[in-house]
């Protein structure tokens, strides 16, 4: 029998994902912020709820994917009633990107209302939660990840347990982000070498992509890097620098050195400061072009102009 589910953060990535839940026989009942952003679902037969708490049924299962830590925190505080609501038995599937931290210090808060608190954050991009080929990261009580396995199976192609601590999969998560931004800055630099040598940047990635980096990381960041193709952003920038600056808290917490993801801090901040937050993630390769002197193709325009 297929589960009543609650669905809060209907972004580029909830969207889609709440869509396959309906799609998989769920009824659906949805909180945004935004309501308009409900309008496709509502459609479906989501049932748009006023207030956050009215997402939950008692001992039933929250679906939350939301922009950070502080949004996450806001919709579990206690004056929005989302936790005294779902109450014993409930399970609150956290599928954002957060800090271990946050994760450990929320699964604590749970408990107090007998919730279970389940970390699964996705890696893919919206195309990837459209189509249901999210590869997800699970950790938390055995019983609930049990549970909430046919709604994964809705969501993703692949779940990859990491065990019961809830911020487990948040660490995975972090880790694999930090990857994806060092594969973007080491193909930026590759791409800014091969072309002030004389060698086209598109021919370079083409070739390394169909060989020792035929990966989809290299294939689809390395295209978006050669094209320039950062509007609209699949990932905003801005985001990409929490993540980087989760990395380094939580690197700083267990005193592991990350000098790379400082560096990489760095490059993010440099293009926020040219008004580039609302770009695609992607778009801070474009520092490595502006210190080797080059100029951008004509095609790129930044946020406002």
């Amino acid at each position: 029998m297929n589960e009543s589910i609650g669905f809060v953060g209907l972004g580029n990535m909830g969207e889609p994902m709440a869509s396959n839940l309906l799609k998989a026989g769920h009824a659906l009942r949805v909180y945004n912020r935004t309501p308009a952003r409900a309008a496709s679902l509502m459609a479906q037969g989501a049932k748009l709820v006023p207030r956050l708490s009215e997402v939950a049924d008692p001992g039933g299962i929250v679906i939350t994917m939301l922009s950070d830590d502080q949004a996450l925190e806001g919709a579990v505080a206690d004056d929005n009633g989302l936790l005294q609501r779902l109450g014993p038995g409930g399970i609150h599937l956290s599928m954002s990107t957060v800090s271990p931290a946050t994760a450990r210090n929320l699964a604590e808060r749970h408990r107090r209302y007998g919730v279970t608190y389940l970390a699964a954050p996705v890696f893919g991009r919206p195309q990837a939660a459209v189509a249901r080929k999210l590869w997800i990261c699970v950790s938390g009580p055995r019983a609930a990840k049990d549970r909430v396995q046919p709604i994964l199976s809705a969501l993703g192609q692949a779940v990859f347990d990491f065990g019961e601590d809830p911020g487990a999969a948040n660490v995975v998560k972090l880790s694999g982000n930090f990857l994806i931004a060092s594969a973007i800055e080491a193909m930026a630099e590759a791409m800014t070498f091969a072309e002030k040598n004389g060698i086209d940047r598109a021919r370079l990635i083409d070739m390394l992509a169909q060989t020792m980096f035929a990966c989809p990381i290299y294939q689809n960041y390395g295209k978006a890097i050669v094209q320039e193709d950062y509007k609209p952003a699949r990932f905003r920038l801005s985001l990409g620098l929490k993540d980087i600056d989760l990395v380094l808290q939580t690197a700083a917490a267990s005193k592991t050195p990350m000098p790379l993801a400082s560096m990489l801090h760095d490059r993010f901040i440099s293009a926020m400061a040219k008004g580039r937050e609302e770009l695609d993630w992607a778009a801070f390769a474009l520092g490595a072009w502006e210190d080797a002197g080059l100029h951008r193709h004509p095609h790129h325009t930044e946020k406002g102009k």
